[in-house]
């Protein structure tokens, strides 16, 4: 047996004929004509096998078949209900959820900003954080394993794939770190550094491609004595004395008392690090991508004194 029994339209017009009892008001009802109606409710009964309705002299009256469907289109109209109550919950963010990819730097200071003020207004979204290094963030974002992520980029990076739509968020400049009991400068030119220690990032770190970058602009080699781990590991050996370090400023955000961060001049043409937020090409973003956004926004400014 064949039905129609996804028509919708058809079969809120067989609950208004029973509950009116005419055909005339229930097309009234149902915004339709009576042929319309007419020919709606003939197709639905081919279509099951069955007569819903008795045509009466003074009306209609809902037979056994006739009134099995209507006592389902009852609940019918219940889900319909929710359907429209979590829609809305959805559109006034009191429900849904958002999933956003980021790098530990970000995650430390821009991300951990817009999320707490995206948390205490949005309470009832739920927000999940995937962190991870560059590649993966790009993998996880383009099979849509997160809505939003914050990504970075230099002026020597490959472009962005055609299937990702990028905003940017804010520059992140890059900054000469030494220890507290070094001079009281608070800028210096690269070109001066030419016979300093580098403490610098393990593995190719995108930090350290841009030391070795700008130092070759500025005419000499860095002389590495130490690899880190990580930017903590790297204020240790700061504060120790060991050597000075090349650090974007996101990572600075819980800067010890023992070290300095000092501005690279201007004709030091040290690149900053670009933090945009990306998205699929495309794609239509929910409310809760929608508000997220403007909280990552809100931060970004913030952290640029914007």
């Amino acid at each position: 047996m064949s039905d129609d029994f996804s028509d919708l339209t058809s079969l809120l017009l067989v609950e208004h004929i029973a509950a009116t009892g005419s055909l005339t008001a229930a097309a009234e009802k149902s915004s339709m004509t009576v042929s319309a109606a007419s020919q709606r409710l003939a197709k639905l009964e081919r279509s099951i096998g069955q007569s819903l309705f008795v045509r009466l002299p003074r009306g209609m009256s809902p037979t056994e078949a006739g009134a099995a469907v209507i006592r389902r289109i009852g609940a019918l109209r219940f889900e319909i209900r929710s359907i429209r109550g979590d829609l809305e919950a959805i559109q006034s963010l009191r429900a849904g959820s958002v999933r956003l990819g980021s790098f530990p730097t970000a995650s430390a200071s821009l991300v951990s900003d817009a999320l707490r003020e995206f948390i205490a207004t949005w309470p009832d979204v739920q927000v999940s954080v995937r962190s991870g290094v560059f590649p993966d963030l790009l993998e996880v974002l383009e099979s849509g394993e997160v809505d939003l992520a914050v990504l970075w980029s230099y002026d020597f990076t490959p472009p962005w794939p055609t299937s990702i739509l990028v905003q940017p968020l804010m520059h992140d400049p890059m900054h000469l770190l030494v220890s507290a009991t070094s001079s009281s400068a608070t800028t210096i030119a690269l070109a001066e550094l030419s016979d300093a220690s580098w403490i610098v990032r393990q593995d190719q770190h995108p930090a350290t491609q841009v030391l070795l970058r700008s130092c070759a602009r500025a005419g000499f080699e860095p002389r590495v004595v130490y690899e880190a781990n990580d930017y903590q590991e790297v204020q240790a050996m700061v504060s120790a004395g060991v050597g000075v370090a090349m650090v974007p400023g996101l990572a600075l955000d819980q800067l010890r008392a023992d070290v300095r961060k000092l501005a690279f001049t201007k004709n030091s043409a040290v690149p900053a690090r670009q933090i945009s937020l990306g998205t699929l090409d495309r794609r239509s973003l929910s409310p809760s991508m929608v508000a997220m956004t403007r909280c990552l926004q809100r931060a970004a400014r913030a952290l640029s004194g914007a």
